[in-house]
C-alpha cells in the first residue's frame, strides 16, 4: 500500500506533542534522544527542527521542566521532564484518544 506523505504529516502533527509527553512520562530525556525514539516508530519519524520548538513551547506552557546534566560524549545536555501539569495534560489526552480512536475505527471498519 502506498503511503500518502501529506496525510501522514497531518496525522503526526495531531499527536506528536502527546507522544513526546508520553515518552517523558517514562523518565527524563534530552531532545535528540526523543527524536531518535520517535524515528524508531513507523510514521512518527520527526526532526530536530520539529522537536526543539515543540519542547520550547511545552516548557513555556509549564508542561515540562528542564535541567542540565553532564554528558560523557561532550558538553552538558538539557534534559526534559514532565511537570504535574504535563502529567495531567497527558492523562486528558489518553482519555480523549481512546474514545476518539475507537470511534474512528468503528467508522473505518463499518461497525455500528
Amino acid at each position: 500500500m502506498r503511503q500518502d506523505p501529506q496525510l501522514l504529516a497531518q496525522l503526526r502533527r495531531g499527536v506528536i506533542e502527546h507522544c513526546v509527553l508520553a515518552l517523558l512520562a517514562r523518565g527524563p530525556r534530552y531532545g535528540f534522544d526523543l527524536v531518535r525514539e520517535l524515528a524508531a516508530k513507523q510514521g512518527l519519524g520527526t526532526t530536530e527542527g520539529t522537536i526543539y520548538p515543540l519542547l520550547s513551547r511545552l516548557r513555556k506552557e509549564e508542561l515540562l521542566e528542564t535541567s542540565w546534566q553532564p554528558s560523557d560524549q561532550g558538553p552538558p545536555r538539557r534534559y526534559y521532564e514532565l511537570t504535574e501539569q504535563g502529567r495531567t495534560a497527558l492523562e486528558g489526552f489518553r482519555r480523549h484518544w481512546r474514545g476518539f480512536s475507537a470511534a474512528v475505527d468503528q467508522v473505518l471498519e463499518g461497525d455500528e
